[in-house]
């Protein structure tokens, strides 16, 4: 445990981590936020000084995936950093404490104030809350009780960021995410099913250096961990871009780990950083496990159809084409242009898909016409 007045790095050495592997910590929380290599000194001395980041961490419409996670992260372990860097005042998944008891626990947290609230799972709205209770609270009252006193709220997971799969069509509890409800507070989400501890590891660094939540795209996400989409990072993009796509499961191209865009994979429309960080100690993630990715990051992703296979058109040269043996005349000019103009038309259409597929994020029509191209006007 970290004793009274001790540093967070002053409790790391006690345990048996090196200066080194400090430090080495400091930089890979930079790179994870993105941050500059400078950032790293301004880390370590935010992790040195002697405090503690109370944190109240709730848990309502939820499977506790996210809490699940959390707690097989490393460097550092759960351990290490919730149960003795943070003052972790209530959580009802790891807490001795049960009933009144950890309702009181909670109740003296709320009061003292200055804490980070850590929300997991969504919130139900209908009947008055019915559908999800605790101590006979509803839900959004208490949400709405430990909201007053925090200084910032961490949304984790996509059920208490977007609703999740509670607010998966029908919908029948009106399950809404955090910011939907409170509008007067800092709100950082960090969706995902479940949340990648090193996100959250990574936003709890930034706050105890900075004293801030990091910058946000317009759903709340940190840039840091959600300012690209999965296909510009994933490494199957080459296969990608070269036409290789997985035709059906088990086929040569799936054994080969070619794209599985085809497959119905929500890559090119979903933001987040999973091919940089993966899973389990950086171990994989699901389209290195041959699984398309189901954009669990994004909203109302549980209404999208996962496995629907997508049809792309496979360009054939035309006839216009010059041939790959010697030709036994000389090609005229104006079989060039010919040529060119068939080349343009296809290249353009490419272009235009591939702009489509990696820029329209909301309104992305993944089926490409599959109508043949015109053949040019001869001359």
């Amino acid at each position: 445990m970290l004793h009274l007045g001790e540093s967070i790095q002053e409790f790391l050495l006690r345990e048996g981590m090196s200066r080194r592997d400090f430090m080495k910590f400091c930089t890979i929380m930079a790179g994870a936020l993105a941050l500059p290599k400078n950032a790293v000194s301004d880390i370590a001395r935010a992790l040195e000084s002697p405090q503690r980041l109370p944190i109240v961490w709730l848990e309502l419409q939820d499977c506790a995936g996210c809490s699940e996670a959390f707690l097989r992260s490393t460097s550092p372990t759960a351990a290490e950093l919730v149960l003795d860097v943070l003052s972790v005042d209530y959580h009802e998944t790891i807490m001795a404490a049960s009933g009144f008891q950890a309702e009181k626990s909670k109740d003296d947290a709320i009061a003292a104030g200055g804490y980070i609230l850590v929300v997991e799972g969504s919130i139900s709205l209908a009947d008055d809350g019915g559908y999800c209770t605790i101590a006979g609270k509803s839900s959004k009252a208490i949400l709405e009780d430990a909201a007053a006193n925090a200084v910032a709220i961490i949304a984790v997971g996509n059920c208490a960021t977007f609703g999740g799969i509670p607010a998966a069509n029908p919908n029948p509890t009106q399950a809404a995410g955090v910011w939907d409800i409170i509008k007067n507070k800092p709100i950082i989400n960090l969706p995902g099913c479940p949340v990648n501890p090193v996100n959250l590891t990574a936003t709890v660094v930034h706050y105890l250096t900075f004293n801030q939540l990091p910058d946000m795209d317009s759903f709340n996400r940190p840039l840091f961990g959600f300012g690209r989409r999965i296909h510009d990072n994933c490494e199957r993009r080459g296969h990608f871009d070269a036409g290789e796509f997985v035709k059906e499961w088990g086929d040569e191209g799936h054994r080969a780990g070619w794209c599985l865009y085809q497959m119905g994979c929500k890559g090119p429309i979903t933001f987040h950083n999973c091919p940089s960080v993966r899973y389990n100690e950086g171990t994989s993630w699901p389209i290195a496990a041959g699984h398309p990715c189901i954009g669990c990051s994004e909203p109302g992703f549980w209404n999208w159809e996962v496995y629907k296979p997508i049809s792309l058109n496979t360009f054939t040269p035309p006839t216009t084409f010059p041939t790959v043996e010697t030709p036994d005349r000389e090609i005229s000019p104006a079989g060039i242009a010919i040529s060119g103009t068939a080349v343009g038309a296809i290249v353009g259409a490419a272009g235009a898909f591939a702009y489509t597929a990696l820029t329209n994020r909301s309104n992305i029509q993944p089926e490409v016409a599959t109508e043949e191209p015109e053949e040019p006007a001869e001359h």
